[in-house]
């Protein structure tokens, strides 16, 4: 006897699964972007809604909980945050190589407003530092995981005399991702590219490389 579902609709179960997967995916990226703008607190089932078109008990099909809904948007967001910034520091030369290319990735995907609020985990981290529980603890262990990333790459510059020996990789870690950070703030405040060209300026003068004059138009190639 023919599949029920296959004959009625010309889809079978695993056809239906792979539907579900890719509306969850949609569902989330969406909520990425709303927490950008309205906080991982803002988000609701409402709201998310009138997002995406899908209807609230299709919604709560996907997510039992408020709080399911959150992290499953913090896992989004970091994925977004790995294919964009973390995987191409990660394939350039390490040590400096990787120092350089994970800022510039990190100016690019702020000016090719991949989010539409700025870096997810910036907007997020200040909303959720008062908010004690797994939300918190997910949003922390990332920005605190992208810091060591970036403290192992300075680590390795300073192995390979990129950096002089009396440097501190953690210091330097911390000094990036507050350049980031504050990029980040006057970007979305502002709307100015040049805000990211000037961050780009104060990143390679402090790492002590020499970019030329055309600072805007380089790439992480450039930078190593």
């Amino acid at each position: 006897m023919a599949d029920v579902t296959t004959s009625q609709h010309g889809r079978g179960p695993r056809q239906l699964r792979a539907d579900g997967e890719r509306t969850r995916a949609a569902i989330l990226r969406a909520a990425a972007d709303l927490a950008t703008v309205d906080g991982l607190e803002g988000l609701s089932i409402g709201n998310l809604a009138a997002a995406t078109g899908i209807s609230k008990s299709g919604l709560y099909a996907h997510f039992g909980s408020k709080q399911e809904l959150q992290l499953a948007t913090v896992a989004e967001a970091e994925r977004i945050l790995t294919e964009e910034v973390i995987q191409p520091a990660l394939a350039a030369r390490p040590g400096l190589g990787q120092l350089a290319a994970a800022c510039e990735a990190y100016f690019s995907y702020l000016q090719r407003r991949v989010f539409p609020g700025g870096c997810f985990f910036a907007a997020t981290a200040l909303e959720m530092g008062t908010r004690p529980g797994p939300v918190k603890d997910r949003v922390a262990a990332i920005n605190s995981g992208f810091t060591a990333l970036l403290s192992s790459f300075a680590a390795t510059a300073i192995e390979q005399h990129e950096l002089p020996a009396r440097e501190d990789p953690g210091r330097i870690a911390f000094e990036l991702h507050a350049i980031l950070l504050g990029a980040d703030t006057k970007f979305v405040l502002n709307d100015d590219p040049a805000v990211l060209d000037l961050a780009r300026q104060v990143i390679r003068q402090r790492l002590g490389l020499d970019y030329g004059t055309n600072s805007g138009q380089a790439g992480p190639a450039q930078l190593a």
